[in-house]
């Protein structure tokens, strides 16, 4: 899933790297919204925000709003910065910036119940998962070649609206990749809402140890492809006896 770039990458890597990211990316965003009263996986209402703040001279609020905007943008550099020097072909080019978005996590899982409300706690907490989400966000690009988009849904919704219109034009000859196409958007969107569901649900229930939950969705993505091969071998070696 993570070790597979460029021709080597096919499209049932792409629908699982969506389902686990995306599902990710959903519970960060709910448990997030939630603890801190911020969306932390997207910019583009942080950027009304920033807009109307600064206008109504609600400079400190401006301020904090800005500092998100470029802290996910950080995130998102970093990662593409990490990855290409590195080399996208290699795995271990991925392993950095999952390990940093876990860490991010931890922090918030084991703070969290400290968080006293106030604005700069608020800046903080919320600014370290849109720093986190911009990396993964940047990951998942990078990996799939631009397919899959792990954190935002406005463009996802554009693109299957798109594919819908051009499936019902042709619906006694549909094209297998618009199938396809159609079939991985709405993996992005179901997972990202079933992601945002349980992330509310458990929130509610067990307040920050739920964002332990993200930490063992990066794990088992992390460890997915060498877990596959050994359980592959691991089959195998009977028949070949």
């Amino acid at each position: 899933m993570l070790r597979h770039t460029g021709p080597k990458r096919s499209y049932t890597h792409n629908i699982r790297l969506a389902a686990l990211l995306c599902l990710n990316a959903g519970f960060i965003n709910a448990a997030g919204f939630i603890a801190f009263d911020v969306l932390t996986t997207n910019v583009t209402g942080h950027a009304a925000l920033l807009a109307v703040n600064t206008i109504s001279l609600h400079l400190r609020e401006a301020r904090m709003v800005a500092l998100w905007l470029l802290l996910f943008l950080g995130g998102a550099f970093f990662s593409g910065w990490f990855i290409s020097k590195v080399g996208r072909d290699k795995a271990s080019a991925y392993t950095v910036p999952i390990l940093i978005i876990i860490l991010v996590l931890v922090v918030v899982s084991f703070f969290g119940p400290s968080y006293d409300r106030s604005l700069r706690e608020k800046e903080l907490y919320a600014g370290s998962l849109l720093f986190s989400m911009g990396m993964q966000n940047a990951l998942v690009s990078m990996i799939s070649g631009s397919v899959v988009r792990t954190t935002h849904l406005t463009g996802m919704f554009t693109d299957l609206g798109i594919d819908l219109s051009a499936a019902f034009l042709s619906l006694r000859d549909l094209n297998p990749l618009l199938k396809r196409r159609i079939t991985l958007r709405l993996v992005i969107i179901g997972f990202f809402l079933v992601g945002g569901m349980i992330g509310g649900l458990l929130f509610l229930r067990i307040g920050f140890a739920a964002f332990y939950i993200p930490v063992c969705i990066l794990l088992f993505t992390l460890f997915y492809d060498y877990f596959r091969i050994k359980l592959t071998r691991a089959i195998r070696r009977p028949m070949v006896k």
